[in-house]
C-alpha cells in the first residue's frame, strides 16, 4: 500500500481537487483506493456525495482500542474501487487530541496500517497547516504531493516546508511539488516551474516539480456543482488531460 498526501502549508492551492481527481484515476487502473478527508471543511467528502460525519469524532478514532477500527468509518463512493473515510468538523481539534499521545507523529500511520491488506493506494486530503496533525501526516505518507501555484509567495511556502522537514521530517519521505492553477496567458505563470527550480533557496528535501502542470480552469471549480471528478463531465478538457498526465508521472515515480 502506498500512502500519498496532498499537502501544502497554504490553503486554496488545489489540494482537494487534486486528491479527488488523482484518487479516481488510480481507481480506473483496477487499484483499490481509499481517500481520507482530513480537512474539517470536508470538501472532498462533499465532492463524493457523502455526509461529513465520523461516529465519536476524530478523538475517538485516536483512542488506542479503536486504532484497528478505521474500517468502520469507510464509506463506498459512486465509483468502483474507490472508498472514503469522510471528514468530520471535529478534525479542527485533532491537534488537541494528538497532544499528550505517546509518539503522536505515528498515530495516523498506526490507524492506516490495517488498511494495507485492503487497499493499494491511500490518498490523504490535508488541511493547510504545520502542526502535530501535519507531522503525523508526514510520518504516515510515502509521498508528499505539494500543489503549488506559480507565485513567489507559494515558492516561499515551499522553502518553509523544506526547512521544517530538514529539522524534523521523516528521512524517507519523498516530497514532490507540482504546479497548479497555471494561467499560460501570464508571463509569471509561463515560468511557473522555473520559479521553483531557479529559486534562490537551496532545496534539500523538496524535489523539482513534476513536468505536468494543472491549468487554471473554471471546470475545476465546477466539480463542486457536478460533485464528481473531471473525468466524468469534462473528459476532453485541458485540466482533465493534465490530471491524467500527472497521474502517469506519479505512477512512474512510485514504481521507479
Amino acid at each position: 500500500m502506498k500512502t500519498l498526501a496532498l499537502y501544502n502549508i497554504k490553503g486554496g492551492v488545489g489540494k482537494t481537487a487534486s486528491a479527488v481527481n488523482l484518487s479516481f484515476l488510480a481507481s480506473l487502473t483496477g487499484s483499490r483506493v481509499l481517500v481520507w478527508d482530513l480537512d474539517p471543511q470536508g470538501a472532498a467528502t462533499f465532492y463524493f456525495r457523502i455526509k461529513p460525519k465520523i461516529k465519536g469524532g476524530g478523538e475517538k478514532l485516536l483512542k488506542k482500542k479503536n486504532r484497528a477500527k478505521l474500517d468502520r468509518e469507510i464509506r463506498g463512493t459512486d465509483f468502483e474501487g474507490l472508498d472514503l473515510v469522510p471528514a468530520d468538523f471535529s478534525y479542527r481539534n485533532l491537534d488537541l487530541a494528538l497532544d499528550g499521545k505517546k509518539n503522536p507523529a505515528r498515530c495516523l500511520a498506526r490507524l492506516l496500517e490495517p488498511m494495507a491488506e485492503e487497499y493499494d493506494y491511500v490518498f490523504l486530503d490535508c488541511a493547510p497547516s504545520i502542526s502535530l496533525t501535519s507531522e503525523s501526516i508526514h510520518a504516515a505518507a510515502d509521498l508528499l504531493l505539494v500543489p503549488t501555484i506559480p507565485t513567489p509567495l507559494s515558492v516561499r511556502t515551499l522553502e518553509q516546508l523544506d526547512r521544517h522537514l530538514r529539522r524534523q521530517g521523516p528521512e524517507d519521505l519523498a516530497v514532490v511539488p507540482f504546479m497548479c492553477m497555471v494561467d499560460r496567458r501570464k508571463k509569471l505563470h509561463r515560468q511557473a516551474r522555473e520559479l521553483v527550480t531557479e529559486s534562490d533557496y537551496r532545496f534539500r528535501r523538496v524535489a523539482e516539480p513534476l513536468e505536468t502542470q494543472i491549468p487554471y480552469s473554471s471546470l475545476i471549480e465546477q466539480m463542486g456543482v457536478h460533485r464528481m471528478p473531471l473525468h466524468h463531465f469534462a473528459y476532453r478538457s485541458a485540466p482533465a488531460k493534465a490530471y491524467r498526465s500527472l497521474w502517469r508521472e506519479i505512477e512512474a515515480k512510485l514504481n521507479a
